[in-house]
């Protein structure tokens, strides 16, 4: 493998579920001879894609964790890594676009842009990613490229430009144009290796011509060589990919390919593409951090010659214990050598160093910087950064969504206790989207995710990977409760208990803040409460929002700002202040007129048109609001806004009214106030719960 980093693309592949990512990725490995026999991912000899590696990946069809492999296309060296579509497990897309510099986006010919794909797409703006688009399965009834394409500008707000025309759609699909070279490209042999050139169908030439004209407008915006190039008409190919690779590195376009990765048909010009547009790590700029000034910012340097900074991206509990997946973003991680855990502060020693195919190793001595490998027998959590000794710098972390969704369980005997607990530090470890806690109330080990789905896959993983037999309560949703009004307070806390006592005074007004998150703002003068002890105040109003007296639910949005107060030179302290935070919330929360909010969900369904009346039937009895519908060709698109309390059981109910021929994703959009019914029900069940633990 070739470790100039000038020849490294670090790529990952993401969509909705179901638009092909991880038949593409077969694809590409087996025309890159990674693999020698082509499985399917609900193949009939029951063996499943190379990358669906756990066996629930296999039975259900779908990608649950993202899978890391790397390979070479031409003399570059390529790590890929297959992300999930289903939302569920939507922090395996969030941590693999944290660490790479380009990204395929996938997207159905027939369906095009979905749901998953604008959160996808949004998490690849989060963090500056460039991508491709592959328009996948054109040899579907009722496949539209063009429409796909100018979907991506539509919903995306992507300047999408066609690259590529199909020759054929549907059953006829043969191959593709390529605008580029203005050549036709069929893929022929058993699975599509021998790539044949040819001339441009005849019927297709003036169409291709006319996108061309498109392609050469687009890029030429990239580049004033190219631009006077065209006014001269000198126009050659090396022009328009350098214009091109300009303008993918800097976000401003998306070019867009087409093809049929299960028909075989598209995926080496993808990659020829990869190569040739997407950056290499040098062209992407990430920043460390100083921990005590997260405001000195310090661009990495992707040099092997520098001290050392990677980033543990993943987590996984193998055979040989702990698997820390890590992307390199400067110096060079050496077999035998000592690195830093910045979290911890601990010396670590490196003991193995792998690369990744899917679940296969392959032993290395040295990495470089740029490239993306994995580590055994390392200590960490999800996020952390590993450095040398001589620096004291961090990688900015990964955006992680909140919960929406608990379960509590219980193991059934002693031997199932032990290793419920194993497996829940495991994947509390591997997963930041995974919560546990323990009820005191209730007594109950509660789990919390993102979804239904998420969790029966956690629950599944106890049973089989550590023979932990658990018995599963009801689902409940991740509620949350917010002030709806400011509120002044002036709260003294007052203690005497022989010798010295506590004492804080706080004034000042609590408030729902507009962002949803906790705000403290401190406007004391002339020293009424000490500078030490503004903190302790801080402090205690943030450990109250853990649990609201309405109905125990976690507190969402409160703007908090100290204006007075008072103290005392002996008997004030920061337990003192601490406590008056605490009291004053207690005192106070109930004026604010506190409100429950509940998790809304943004849901679309897709079937025949047939069963759109009583599709839209069954989102208005859960409360749900229509965002829009589209139709298709004989297919229906509905977009909707539901409360997650009352989706449970949906899945059932979709597949009755429409004989099993309609199916929906989920996601979370936002939490919003919940009926007055809805409210007064909570707070019920939760005066009574309180009552009979008494």
């Amino acid at each position: 493998m070739s470790q100039d980093i000038q020849l490294m693309r670090n790529i990952g592949i993401s969509a909705h579920i179901d638009s092909g990512k991880t038949t593409l990725t077969e694809r590409i490995l087996f025309y890159t001879d990674r693999i020698h026999t082509i499985h399917e991912v609900r193949g009939k000899d029951g063996v499943g894609a190379t990358m669906d590696s756990m066996e629930l990946e296999r039975e259900r069809g779908i990608t649950i964790q993202s899978a890391a492999t790397y390979l070479k296309w031409g003399d570059n060296h390529v790590n890929i890594i297959d992300t999930p579509g289903h939302v569920d497990f939507t922090v395996e897309v969030e941590r693999a676009l944290r660490v790479l510099d380009g990204a395929i986006l996938v997207l159905c010919a027939v369906s095009g842009v979905q749901s998953q794909s604008i959160t996808v797409d949004r998490q690849m703006r989060r963090y500056n990613v460039p991508r491709l688009a592959f328009i996948n399965k054109c040899d579907r009834t009722g496949a539209d490229p063009i429409k796909v394409c100018d979907q991506l500008r539509e919903k995306l707000r992507l300047n999408s430009i066609m690259f590529q025309l199909p020759i054929g759609l549907e059953n006829d699909h043969l191959g593709v144009v390529d605008l580029i070279q203005m050549k036709a490209m069929y893929f022929e042999g058993d699975n599509g290796e021998v790539v044949r050139i040819a001339e441009i169908p005849a019927e297709m030439q003036e169409e291709a011509e006319h996108r061309r004209e498109m392609l050469l407008d687009a890029v030429s915006m990239f580049s004033d060589e190219l631009m006077e190039a065209m006014l001269a008409d000198e126009v050659t190919e090396d022009l328009i990919i350098e214009a091109t690779r300009n303008g993918v590195i800097s976000l401003d376009l998306c070019p867009v390919f087409c093809g049929s990765a299960y028909k075989n048909k598209g995926v080496q010009p993808l990659m020829d593409a990869v190569n040739s547009f997407l950056p290499c790590p040098t062209d992407v700029e990430n920043i460390a951090l100083n921990p005590e000034n997260e405001e000195e910012q310090y661009p990495v340097t992707n040099n092997n010659d520098d001290e050392l900074l990677c980033y543990a991206f993943k987590l996984e509990d193998g055979a040989y214990g702990q698997l820390t997946y890590v992307r390199i973003y400067q110096g060079e991680l050496v077999k035998g050598d000592f690195v830093y855990n910045a979290r911890t502060g601990k010396k670590v020693k490196l003991g193995r160093i792998v690369r990744m195919h899917s679940d296969n190793m392959d032993e290395i001595d040295r990495a470089g910087s740029g490239d993306i490998v994995a580590l055994f027998g390392i200590d960490c959590a999800s996020g952390d950064t590993f450095r040398s000794e001589k620096i004291n710098l961090v990688l900015s972390s990964m955006h992680v969504a909140e919960p929406v969704i608990s379960l509590s369980v219980k193991p059934i005997d002693r031997k199932a206790t032990d290793n419920m607990s194993k497996a829940l530090q495991r994947f509390t470890k591997e997963d930041p989207t995974f919560r546990v806690a323990f009820d005191p109330m209730s007594s109950e080990t509660i789990i919390s995710g993102m979804g239904e789905l998420h969790l029966e896959v956690y629950v599944e993983r106890m049973k089989r990977e550590f023979k932990a037999e658990v018995e599963v309560g009801a689902p409940k949703v991740a509620f949350r409760e917010r002030i709806t009004r400011a509120v002044e307070f002036d709260y003294t806390h007052k203690k005497q208990t022989g010798g010295s006592g506590q004492f804080g005074r706080i004034i000042g007004t609590m408030a729902p803040s507009e962002d949803g998150e906790y705000n403290f703002e401190s406007k004391v003068a002339g020293g009424n409460v000490p500078r030490e002890y503004i903190p302790s105040v801080k402090k205690g109003f943030s450990q109250s929002l853990d649990k609201g007296m309405l109905i125990g639910a976690p507190i969402d949005g409160l703007q908090v700002t100290l204006t007075d107060g008072g103290y005392h030179a002996v008997d004030s302290s920061d337990m003192a202040f601490q406590a008056a935070a605490k009291g004053c919330f207690r005192e106070y929360y109930k004026a604010g007129k506190p409100e429950v909010l509940e998790p809304l969900m943004t849901v679309s369904l897709e079937g025949p048109t047939e069963f759109q009346g009583d599709m839209v039937g069954t989102l208005l009895q859960r409360r749900g609001v229509l965002n829009g519908t589209v139709d298709e060709e004989g297919f229906v698109r509905i977009d909707a806004d539901v409360p997650l309390a009352e989706m449970f059981g949906y899945a059932t109910a979709l597949r009755s009214v429409t004989q099993g021929k309609a199916e929906f994703t989920m996601e979370f959009k936002r939490y919003a106030s919940a009926p007055r019914d809805v409210q007064e029900e909570l707070v019920a069940e939760y005066r009574a719960e309180r009552e009979a633990k008494k």
